[in-house]
């Protein structure tokens, strides 16, 4: 079986509450990643992600620069154990819609795994 912490990425990216959805957005571009953790007083409080930039702020009517991340975040943020297996982790973002998971060990967000780390070939000589 091959589970969710072997696929997931440990390199997470936070962006404080209040910051706008521009910045989030040029820090996304920076870091070359498609997600952010919200954080409120070093508590993460939810994710925003490319689509929610897209959707939330660039693809209304009457486009908003001043709009905080918090707005368009998702909360609360969806998650799973690292020790699940992907088939798990698949099944969880299909029913809640999302493309992305927190990854838990003991009750601690260790990661992120998204849709594209699904795709990524694991070596039979991992197992």
């Amino acid at each position: 079986m091959i589970t969710v912490d072997r696929l997931m990425t440990s390199h997470m990216v936070n962006i404080e509450t209040g910051t706008s959805a521009i910045d989030a957005a040029k820090l996304m571009k920076n870091h070359k990643i498609g997600s952010l953790f919200v954080t409120e007083h070093d508590r993460i409080v939810g994710i925003v992600t490319e689509p929610d930039i897209v959707r939330k702020v660039v693809g209304v009517d009457g486009v908003s620069y001043g709009i905080s991340v918090e707005a368009i975040m998702s909360s609360p943020v969806i998650g799973i154990d690292g020790r699940r297996s992907v088939t798990e982790a698949a099944d969880l973002m299909e029913r809640h819609g999302t493309r992305h998971l927190a990854v838990f060990k003991e009750n601690s967000i260790v990661g992120i795994l998204s849709v594209r780390d699904l795709l990524h070939p694991v070596s039979i000589d991992e197992f």
